[in-house]
């Protein structure tokens, strides 16, 4: 069964809700990067938390998160748009730590508290949005919450939860996030936050067999969740040989020619997915054609 997120109202349409199974892109970002348990959790939180807020935009929009707290995993950068497609790298993938005092995987110490999480908005405007906030936890979840009401102004909250196996494998992932609407009693707000203080973890409910639409129930007490949306998502990448192939361009006539002298071919290799395009020594002569003649 593929991702899944969906976009609701509730309480009179006072709360936006989204909920997303998030397992299967997770899966597939640990298996790429082949992350370990505390790199997992990290990156997976990361993958739920940007298509959250990619699921915000319309269609070819896009945005690039980087989050970087100066902890053992280094930084992560991840990509997500309108349609639900997100992708994630992480710079030091091999992080496994001894488990918190709640017995749980340690994020916190993995991403670090000492940095940035920054997220800029393709909106096909001349000038992107950018939006910086400082790490209040590490945690991601809290800090994902923080930046939308900080930078964005949209009182938020983000629930996003991995769940790893011994082995290193992802058993579930999911999240939501809660927008309250402008307008909002404070009645509604209290009763959401009464609710998500006692939810346990989506992951937890997803592995047990929950739908996006039974969490999100759980999420909307007094039954009055009304589904707008339902949108598949994947950690799907947009590399191409043909885009490395620009990209060889710019570097210039003698930096391709080293390449042919050197190795007699050059291989480049996607951060995101890890997916390599080899160019043979007659490709990168004409790839040094085009430089010449640029």
């Amino acid at each position: 069964m593929s991702d899944k997120l969906i976009k609701a109202l509730a309480y009179n349409d006072e709360i936006r809700v989204y909920v997303v199974d998030a397992t299967e892109m997770v899966q597939t970002g640990q298996s790429k990067h082949d992350t370990w348990s505390a790199a997992t959790c990290a990156l997976g939180r990361a993958l739920i938390g940007t298509t959250l807020l990619g699921a915000t935009l319309k269609g070819e929009d896009k945005l690039t998160v980087r989050i970087e707290g100066g902890g053992p995993i280094g930084y992560m950068l991840l990509d997500s748009n309108g349609k639900g497609e997100t992708k994630g790298y992480i710079k030091n993938p091999h992080v496994s730590l001894p488990l918190n005092e709640k017995g749980k995987i340690d994020v916190r110490e993995a991403v670090g508290t000492e940095g940035l999480l920054t997220v800029s908005k393709d909106l096909g405007m001349k000038q992107p949005f950018v939006g910086q906030v400082p790490l209040v936890s590490g945690e991601l979840g809290e800090d994902f919450t923080y930046y939308m009401a900080t930078s964005e102004q949209v009182p938020s909250a983000l629930g996003l939860s991995v769940l790893v196996n011994p082995d290193e494998t992802v058993k579930a992932a999911g999240g939501f996030m809660i927008q309250v609407l402008p307008g909002a009693s404070e009645a509604t707000i209290s009763k959401i936050e009464d609710t998500i203080s006692n939810l346990p973890l989506v992951s937890q409910l997803m592995d047990q067999g929950e739908t996006p639409e039974e969490i999100l129930n759980r999420l909307v007490t007094d039954g009055s969740a009304r589904i707008l949306e339902e949108q598949d998502v994947s950690f799907t990448c947009d590399c191409s040989k043909e885009r490395f192939r620009d990209a060889m361009i710019t570097l210039g006539e003698k930096e391709i020619q080293a390449m042919i002298d050197e190795d007699n071919g050059a291989e480049a290799v996607c951060h995101f997915c890890r997916t390599p395009y080899h160019f043979s020594a007659e490709e990168l002569n004409e790839i040094k054609e085009e430089a010449q003649n640029a």
